[in-house]
């Protein structure tokens, strides 16, 4: 698959809750960076969200790639509903850096985390 098609897949299975097929996309030492969970092995950072997500619904916005840099930003808005059943919607730029085999790397999530940082401090207390 291209890189493109996987940017895709990967928004499919992150709105679907697929996290089998979405840890698959990776490879086995992949990092993400996020707002709000810090640096995390993928496994990790994906297991930890899950568990505070009851669900979760993406629109895509715009699909950006690089092609010499070997990376894609994917533009969504994401409406998330968390274990204490509070919603929150906010848009999301993801930033997927790949390996030459179209495995993703790194993902750094970029968006605002005023309101969705205090209801997932309230899970953690």
């Amino acid at each position: 698959m291209s890189r493109k098609e996987i940017a895709k897949k990967y928004i499919e299975y992150l709105d679907a809750g697929n996290l089998d097929q979405l840890l698959s996309l990776f490879t086995s030492d992949a990092i993400i960076n996020s707002p709000i969970y810090g640096r995390k092995n993928y496994i990790e950072f994906y297991t930890d969200l899950f568990a505070d997500t009851t669900n979760s619904s993406l629109t895509t916005k715009g699909i950006f790639e690089d092609h010499d840099a070997h990376q894609i930003a994917l533009y969504f808005n994401y409406h998330w509903t968390l274990a204490s059943k509070k919603e929150v919607y906010f848009d999301v730029v993801d930033i997927l850096k790949f390996d030459s085999f179209n495995k993703i790397t790194e993902l750094t999530i970029i968006y605002d985390t005023v309101i969705s940082r205090q209801l997932v401090q309230q899970l953690k207390s």
